[in-house]
């Protein structure tokens, strides 16, 4: 059965830092993109970051680039998003997701995410 488990939210202070993980198991991880997006209240699903099956290429949504990283350990069957300089703005649910769409609409389960919530 495919499962994400989302993990490492919290609250933080703008200006801090926070690390989510994602573990993934039920379908192929390491040969496989992996994805993060977030929803903030009142807004839809948003495409955050990717990672290419081998780690070699990343991509970042505008709003978040030089601020967060995305990175994986396929021997673990693991993706993580390391977020720096955090802003209240990114305050959201953070989900992952196999693939490297950047329409939510693309993805047909989601994990139960981890909440971020940053403070001015």
């Amino acid at each position: 059965q495919a499962q994400l488990v989302e993990s490492g939210g919290g609250l933080v202070q703008a200006g801090g830092s926070l690390r989510l993980s994602c573990a993934a198991s039920g379908r192929t991880f390491s040969s496989v993109a992996m994805a993060w997006f977030r929803l903030a209240p009142w807004k839809e699903r948003k495409f955050v970051a990717a990672i290419t099956w081998s780690g070699s290429s990343t991509y970042y949504t505008d709003s978040v680039k030089g601020r967060f990283t995305i990175s994986r350990d396929n021997a673990k069957n693991t993706v993580y998003l390391q977020m720096n300089s955090l802003k209240p703005e990114d305050t959201a649910i953070y989900y992952c997701n196999w693939g490297g769409s950047r329409s939510a609409g693309d993805y047909d389960y989601w994990g139960q995410g981890t909440q971020v919530t940053v403070s001015s």
